[in-house]
């Protein structure tokens, strides 16, 4: 049987900036830091790894290795 699902992204049903701004606060302010980097492993799915990793002047890959989970970026 095929699978017709997609992934849940919360940010697809943020409406403002104000909206992420404050849900990644919150996430910033979690005792685990793995929540915030989830977050915006989330955030950076939404709008394009290659679009954001240009914007931060990374690539792709540093971008992935960033969010992934794995790693505790500095």
């Amino acid at each position: 049987m095929p699978n017709n699902t997609t992934s849940f992204n919360l940010f697809d049903y943020m409406d403002t900036q104000d909206e992420i701004n404050a849900f990644l606060r919150e996430c910033l302010e979690d005792d685990d830091p793995n929540v915030f980097v989830s977050a915006l492993g989330h955030l950076v799915k939404k709008y394009g790894v290659t679009d954001v990793a240009e914007v931060a002047g990374l690539s792709r890959e540093s971008l992935y290795k960033t969010i992934n989970g794995n790693t505790q970026p500095k």
